[in-house]
């Protein structure tokens, strides 16, 4: 009689999976296997404009998706990450920072089980919005433009504004929530979200002793063995012993957080990096040049609005935006090689040219 009983349960389940689609199986399993503190993907607060959900995909998934194909994610290989126009091919650029981030990201999401597909659209979005020339460029607009310049809100403009032509990728909530805190002064509202601010940290300090020690820069000798002996000695262990600490701090519970005693040394490791790396004179000789070269381009442009794209002259003339903002726009999407280019455009005679 039991094995009738499991028969009929098991026909009629599978009759209900064939009623749902792809999507709502996936969205079913996610409220049978996920975390209870885990941003379920039909409990999302949505979109600006509403859309037909997917058959396939979750509205976590499509929010990836869209971050994956956008020109903004093409242009970080040809932006700086730390060391400006390196001679090796193997430093980091924004792009394979933003690759590392979500991976760090990704695993403690599934070890903790929470929203994977959440997780990797804020990490793969979360610098978006980043200047040509790294945080120098970042400093330089914060610094010219009289309404103030971050990457983060930058990114936030690049998904809601400024891709497909002043539409827009129109991503849920969660996500530019996400995007937008992910700095250290910011606060996410979600598990995953706080994950990604996180990661941000745990991949600077570890790619960017990589490269500086590629770059000559110290060694890994040279970092205060007070910090080894709690994180490791390689980028391999250093890592392990973050994202464990994190994972196992932060099971079943509503936050996400780290010992006092890995918390610490990640601080002060982090100290170290701007002190030995993020201040070093070799590593940063070629910012001066980088700042004169994005300030003459944000006066030039100021002055002569009309050489703006047409797609930038459209937002002020649609959409009312200010020139000191859609300037912004215009430069801080460009990669490091086409804002040389369009820099010699403007101020090399040709005949100077090479």
């Amino acid at each position: 009689m039991y094995k009738w009983i499991e028969r009929i349960c098991v026909k009629n389940s599978a009759e209900k999976r064939k009623i749902m689609n792809i999507r709502q199986q996936q969205e079913q399993h996610e409220h049978q296997y996920l975390s209870c503190y885990a941003s379920f993907s039909d409990k999302s607060k949505g979109r600006d404009r509403q859309e037909t959900p997917c058959d396939m995909r979750t509205i976590y998934q499509r929010d990836r998706d869209r971050i994956i194909h956008c020109k903004a994610f093409r242009r970080l290989k040809h932006k700086t990450q730390v060391f400006l126009a390196p001679t090796g091919d193997h430093y980091r650029t924004r792009l394979t920072h933003t690759l590392e981030v979500s991976q760090i990201a990704r695993s403690i999401s599934r070890a903790l089980r929470l929203n994977e597909d959440l997780t990797e659209a804020i990490a793969l979005a979360h610098d978006l919005g980043h200047t040509p020339f790294g945080h120098a460029g970042e400093r330089t607009l914060s610094e010219v433009c009289p309404l103030g310049f971050t990457h983060s809100m930058q990114s936030i403009r690049v998904v809601e504004v400024l891709e497909k032509d002043g539409k827009g990728l129109n991503l849920t909530w969660e996500v530019r929530d996400g995007i937008k805190n992910h700095r250290t002064s910011g606060n996410p509202s979600t598990l995953e979200g706080k994950i990604v601010r996180l990661s941000d940290k745990l991949a600077h300090i570890n790619h960017d002793i990589d490269d500086a020690i590629r770059a000559k820069i110290f060694s890994e000798k040279d970092i205060p063995k007070k910090f080894t002996d709690i994180l490791g000695n390689s980028t391999k262990t250093r890592l392990n012993t973050l994202i464990n600490d994190i994972v196992t701090n932060s099971l079943e519970k509503n936050d996400i957080v780290m010992s006092d005693e890995v918390g610490k040394a990640m601080k002060e490791l982090r100290e170290f990096m701007f002190g030995s790396l993020y201040m070093n004179y070799t590593a940063k000789i070629e910012e001066k040049k980088a700042y004169k070269l994005i300030k003459e381009l944000y006066i030039y442009y100021m002055d002569n609005i009309e050489q703006l794209p047409l797609n930038y002259k459209k937002l002020m003339n649609e959409k009312k935006e200010v020139p000191e903002r859609v300037v912004c726009d215009y430069i801080a999407g460009m990669s490091d090689q086409y804002c040389v280019a369009k820099f010699e455009e403007i101020f090399v005679p040709n005949s100077w040219k090479t």
